[in-house]
């Protein structure tokens, strides 16, 4: 306790020293006035970089001023800089406006006014006098206009360079539904997400995390819907973070989740704008960072990662049908593997007499026990998905397809495994891809190894064990404070319209109720909605993704 003051004190100052290193200052310094001063401070700071660009000019309504314009290459459009910025500078005016504008010389901060005001053409423009927003800006692509004797500078963004376009989503794959998907730009998301909630209740707060990189972080959601106190406790874990960079979104689902060490992922991300707006009529919260296509759901239900997009815009029955399918290729990655070695090893007694025979007839040139058999196989098919996944795309699927059918046949014909333990890794891989929910695959895929070790040693009982304490830390998880499992554990029976079975849009509408937000919809007669269903359309509210 004693050197507690003295370790925080320590801890403080080389803080300081490494954030004045990196060229960032704690406290907010103001601009200077002399131009040529502050060019030099900003190519030092900047290591005189080749792609900080500088030009200067001198306006006709007052010659003998200079006017530097400061930008980026690369990151700011030239083509904009020399229409809006250029020519606007060089602006001539009539002598009324001149006699008006004599007066300058007694103020020089009125040539901002003038600029902002008469010359500078840029629609986002504004006057700052800080050096820290200065530079954040003049490195996310903004131009910097800097006026010789003036104190402060005129920031526009004319953010430009080399985009990916919005192109078809890649990792979420549909038939039906909209195609288009979020790119690296945080402006470029928000406006999607935008375009499908035309609705001013639709807010949006922004922050910059990460001592280096200053990355932008936007967070989204319904006033009104949305729960205030989770709005308020995404917004503190947020504000908590601290970290030299955010290069990607997992860097603020690892730092913002309830409990690290689990292997379920407790926050939801997807690249499909239509599926985050369905998930901000339902109360929750889009978390978008710049730089990465994923943007992050919050709080995370279990149910919600065997939910695809295409499923509301599919007819009932179908989307029921596909769900089913899809909790039972959950079960079947991981339990499948472990169940058939619990039987082979310690049930013989559950097998048919005939199967049983081919089962001993097939294993008596196979020298490996069943466990070490099933554990080769699933390693083996493990590296040729990652093989696939990292292998250029025109070669990757054919190569891991190939190398499957391939290393299974010539691995029965050596007598390293058996043609039904081939058979049943593949069904089970088979399984892993039918899930919408990357990360939950991945879980299922991890979990079956302890599941496969279980059913070796103490058989089906292994396995019944295993699975209760699965069970266990399932119900004991929280996102944001809501429970993982809802609404199976605890039990909500008007929670289940979009659970494991999706209601008809003509049935009463009601939000999941998990958020703590405004549950009710509108009240719909015939199936036609009621005047107060607000801005909400019956399958954006279903929208549950």
């Amino acid at each position: 306790m004693f050197f507690k003051p003295f370790v925080r004190a320590i801890k403080k100052r080389k803080k300081k020293e490494i954030v004045h290193e990196l060229g960032f200052h704690e406290d907010d310094q103001p601009l200077e006035q002399d131009l040529n001063r502050t060019v030099e401070r900003i190519k030092q700071e900047l290591g005189n970089s080749p792609d900080v660009i500088i030009r200067t000019f001198r306006m006709d309504i007052r010659p003998h001023q200079r006017v530097a314009v400061i930008y980026m290459e690369g990151l700011t459009d030239i083509e904009k800089v020399n229409d809006f910025v250029a020519h606007s500078l060089l602006f001539k005016q009539n002598e009324k406006e001149n006699e008006n504008e004599s007066s300058m010389s007694s103020d020089p901060q009125r040539i901002f006014d003038v600029i902002l005001n008469r010359a500078l053409t840029v629609g986002d423009a504004k006057y700052l006098n800080n050096w820290n927003v200065m530079m954040h800006a003049l490195l996310s692509g903004d131009i910097a206009v800097f006026v010789d004797n003036c104190e402060g500078c005129i920031i526009g963004n004319l953010r430009g360079g080399e985009r990916r376009p919005v192109t078809e989503p890649e990792t979420e794959v549909n038939i039906r539904g909209p195609k288009d998907s979020f790119n690296e730009t945080i402006g470029t998301n928000i406006s999607l997400i935008r375009r499908r909630l035309k609705s001013p209740n639709l807010w949006m707060e922004s922050m910059r995390i990460g001592d280096i990189t200053q990355t932008d972080v936007s967070i989204m959601y319904l006033k009104g819907i949305a729960e205030d106190r989770l709005v308020e406790e995404v917004r503190r874990r947020l504000k908590d973070i601290r970290i030299d960079a955010i290069l990607e979104s997992g860097y603020v689902e690892d730092l913002i989740q309830d409990q690290t060490f689990t292997p379920f992922p407790l926050v939801y991300n997807t690249e499909r704008p239509d599926v985050v707006a369905g998930n901000l009529l339902e109360g929750r919260i889009a978390v978008l960072v710049d730089g990465t296509p994923n943007t992050l759901i919050l709080p995370t239900t279990f149910s919600q990662f065997f939910k695809a997009a295409e499923d509301y815009y599919q007819r009932v029955e179908f989307t029921v049908f596909m769900r089913l399918i899809r909790y039972f290729g959950f079960f079947v990655v991981m339990l499948l593997p472990s169940m058939y070695i619990a039987v082979t090893t310690h049930h013989h007694e559950m097998i048919p007499t005939p199967l049983a025979i081919n089962l001993l007839a097939q294993r008596e040139g196979v020298p490996f026990p069943v466990f070490f058999e099933a554990f080769l196989m699933e390693a083996a098919f493990e590296l040729m998905r990652e093989a696939g996944t990292r292998m250029p795309r025109a070669v990757g699927q054919a190569v891991s397809t190939v190398g499957a059918i391939v290393l299974g046949q010539a691995a029965v014909e050596a007598g390293i495994v058996t043609a039904m333990m081939v058979i049943v890794v593949s069904f089970t891989g088979i399984a892993s891809f039918t899930m919408p929910g990357f990360t939950l695959t991945t879980s299922a895929r991890l979990i079956r190894f302890p599941m496969m070790i279980a059913a070796s040693t103490f058989g089906f009982y292994g396995i019944f064990m295993c699975t209760i304490l699965l069970v266990a830390h399932l119900t004991s998880l929280r996102s944001f404070g809501i429970p993982y499992l809802s609404p199976f554990a605890p039990f909500g029976f008007k929670h289940q319209k979009d659970a494991v079975l999706r209601a008809p849009y003509k049935t009463p509408a009601t939000r999941p109720g998990l958020t703590g937000g405004r549950q009710e919809i509108s009240n719909q007669k015939d199936g036609v909605p009621s005047s107060d269903q607000n801005d909400q359309t019956s399958e954006g509210v279903k929208h549950d993704t």
